[in-house]
């Protein structure tokens, strides 16, 4: 092993991070979104490639039902940067958000303001292929608008991984390493952009729980093939959880150990370049820059919310990241419907989605309980 560069998770580290377990937490950063304005929600929206008239277009959210422009259900992410990852403890231990699980329990509307109560909620060892020992840190998180009514409740977690010891000793992406970039040609974009075209929003017209039925596939979706302009889309609606300039980078760089990393040129610089630096994103065990886990988890509700349409309520999501996608990866997303049942009077179905890359490898699996109007029912 080449000489360590980075800290190893030591037991005391742990031990003080368990102090912190069920404390609500008063420092978070300032989240990159307080209101749901109609220039955030489309913003976001855009970032995820989710161009649906309910959440960015005025005149045709005004003709439905709700009677104005709603955000999208991801858009809970660059209202908290505890749901999007930002991890307290263990400085200089890498963190990759991999997973949540969302409950919802009304939209957000525009011209919500939002506020949020987050705690750690647990720590749990774990024995990886990427790192060998990783820590799950999860958070509990409730989002609350303006009246004070609780409009999500959400746990997330990021794995905490030795950087040196995923770089030198990790085995899971040993066969991408060794098959190298990969290179498109032109009918392989065509079979991508295909999938875009017969991208379809439900939108206006009601699917109704009474015509659904267990076994019903959803339409499969693309994302990517991933760019780090695309990446950076993304960062752009979503906020990043250190993306800082000047004065202000040097702020937070003093304020948190751990936080900057020299670059080439030797200028402290944050971890999250992971996501558009490739040397940086090698050096901590990954195969090269990568997309955000908060990107994945939003194109798994993008896949719910197009299927369900505008009548539609997502009532609960959940998303296991299971491998990066470096630049170069592209997805496709499926679904099904697993379960239909009645629940409080309304008429829900449960579905199932993984997503698969290029070389049919798994990327992430996931799902949601979505409510459906019903035939004769207001």
């Amino acid at each position: 092993m080449s000489a360590s560069r980075f800290p190893k998770i030591t037991e005391s580290a742990l031990d003080a991070l368990r102090e912190r377990l069920g404390v609500r937490i008063e420092d978070s950063l300032e989240p990159w979104c307080y209101e749901a304005t109609r220039d955030n929600i489309r913003h976001y929206a855009h970032g995820v490639g989710d161009d649906n008239p309910l959440w960015c277009d005025p005149d045709y959210a005004a003709q439905t039902e709700h009677g104005g422009i709603l955000a999208l259900p991801s858009f809970v992410f660059p209202c908290d940067r505890i749901i999007s990852g930002y991890v307290g403890g263990l400085p200089g231990i890498h963190a990759m958000w991999a997973g949540s699980n969302f409950t919802w329990h009304d939209w957000i509307r525009r011209g919500d303001e939002l506020r949020t109560e987050a705690w750690l909620h647990d720590l749990i060892n774990h024995e990886t292929r990427f790192s060998g020992r990783a820590v799950q840190q999860i958070y509990r998180v409730h989002f609350y608008n303006q009246r004070d009514e609780l409009v999500c409740e959400a746990d997330s977690w990021c794995f905490r991984t030795e950087r040196d010891t995923a770089r030198e000793e990790g085995m899971k992406y040993q066969e991408v390493r060794e098959r190298g970039e990969k290179r498109y040609d032109g009918e392989e974009i065509e079979e991508i952009y295909r999938l875009y075209e017969q991208e379809a929003v439900r939108g206006a017209t009601p699917r109704y729980w009474d015509d659904v039925e267990v076994g019903d596939a959803l339409p499969a979706m693309a994302k990517g093939p991933m760019t780090v302009t695309g990446f950076i889309a993304y960062a752009q609606g979503w906020g990043g959880l250190y993306i800082r300039a000047n004065r202000l980078a040097w702020q937070q760089i003093r304020k948190h150990s751990g936080l900057g990393i020299p670059n080439r040129f030797g200028i402290p610089d944050v971890p999250e370049r992971v996501h558009w630096e490739e040397e940086f994103a090698t050096e901590v065990g990954a195969p090269g820059a990568y997309d955000y886990g908060p990107e994945r988890c939003s194109w798994l509700i993008h896949h719910l919310t197009d299927w369900m349409g505008d009548a539609g309520f997502l009532r609960s999501s959940h998303c296991k990241i299971r491998r990066h996608n470096p630049v170069g990866d592209w997805l496709k997303i499926r679904g099904s419907v697993v379960r239909k049942f009645e629940e409080d009077g309304h008429g829900c179905v449960e579905i199932e989605q993984r997503a698969e890359n290029q070389d049919d490898e798994l990327s992430v699996l996931g799902g949601g309980v979505i409510r459906l109007p019903r035939r004769g029912r207001a």
